[in-house]
């Protein structure tokens, strides 16, 4: 019987979900009751126990570009890896709940290039590079070698006075 109705559920072109398949939440990736202060202080010591550097995301659940932004990396396994392997991410909410003016005020008011907006701290916390992500888009989405350039450039490796020894 059960050999039947897989038969018939194949049959007319019925997708069945992996068990082990993902949903994002999108409607939560940033917690406006988050201690931004508090999360990004462990984000780099973090980022300075794993050689990675901190790539603070700013922007707020109400956002489609963050939104999109999101899902853009998540989806993409070439650039989730670049992700993971260099950076320790953090979701920096800002919205009316919550608008994080003091941290914002810290790294340089950042908002100032709508949002979302990334900064990239090395892993001693200082900020090193302010990414409007309006540079990274193309058409209703982000360009993926855009993202992965910025992702590269602003690595750890990246900035190792060793790799431009002998320019």
């Amino acid at each position: 019987m059960m050999k039947y109705v897989w038969t018939l559920i194949l049959s007319l072109g019925f997708v069945i979900p992996a068990a082990n398949a993902q949903t994002l939440d999108l409607q939560h990736i940033y917690n406006p009751d988050a201690n931004a202060k508090k999360d990004i202080t462990t984000a780099i010591a973090t980022a300075a126990k794993e050689k990675k550097h901190v790539l603070l995301q700013i922007g707020g659940n109400w956002c489609i570009w963050c939104r999109r932004f999101y899902k853009f990396v998540e989806e993409d396994t070439e650039l989730k890896t670049t992700m993971d392997k260099n950076y320790v991410v953090y979701h920096l909410n800002y919205s009316k709940e919550n608008k994080n003016l003091p941290v914002l005020k810290e790294l340089g008011y950042p908002q100032r290039f709508g949002f979302p907006v990334f900064v990239i701290l090395d892993e001693k916390g200082n900020r090193i590079h302010t990414q409007n992500s309006g540079l990274l888009e193309a058409a209703d989405s982000y360009d993926k070698k855009k993202v992965l350039d910025m992702l590269k450039q602003w690595s750890p490796a990246a900035l190792q006075p060793s790799n431009y020894i002998n320019e």
